[in-house]
């Protein structure tokens, strides 16, 4: 992918825009677009949702296949990578403003990087989420509540109790 002078694109960036057509065509969404290096390989992973109930594997399959040809082509990554595809699952991970939005007063599950009193792991009611500060305020019960930004956590994921 030619580039111009300035910042390279991020590649999780250039490879969402390239999804677009096909999310059309599909009649999903995105909900994120990962590249990301585990152990001495390099994942592209596509997550993708249909409302309501959600994907199917052959609608994965057909996505993968799509993205597949349009990532040959455009030949936005240099490294060797693996394309996967999947649904973001019941206890997805919310990391954009429209994540947390969807999702306000849902329960969520947070962990966080540094304790707060000797605990990482919260449990609690999604409250707001403030887009410029990037920060995130939960009720943990009837009179607690906390906030903390997303550099200090090291996830916010729906929480569904089985």
């Amino acid at each position: 992918m030619a580039q111009g002078k300035g910042k390279r694109p991020n590649t999780a960036a250039v490879c969402t825009e390239l999804a677009q057509p096909v999310v059309e065509k599909l009649g999903v969404y995105l909900w994120d677009v990962a590249f990301e290096k585990e152990g001495a390989g390099w994942y592209l992973r596509y997550y993708i949702d249909k409302e309501p109930g959600g994907v199917d594997i052959d609608t994965c399959e057909a996505f993968s296949r799509e993205m597949s040809d349009l990532l040959d082509a455009a030949d936005p990554i240099e490294q060797s990578y693996t394309l996967e595809v999947g649904s973001p699952g019941i206890e997805r991970k919310l990391t954009k403003a429209w994540h947390f939005e969807k999702y306000l007063g849902e329960p969520v599950a947070v962990k966080l990087i540094r304790p707060v009193d000797g605990v990482r792991e919260f449990i609690g009611e999604l409250l707001s989420f403030d887009e410029g500060e990037r920060t995130v305020s939960i009720a943990l019960d009837e009179e607690t509540q906390m906030s903390f930004t997303m550099d200090e956590a090291a996830y916010v994921r729906l929480y569904e109790e089985f």
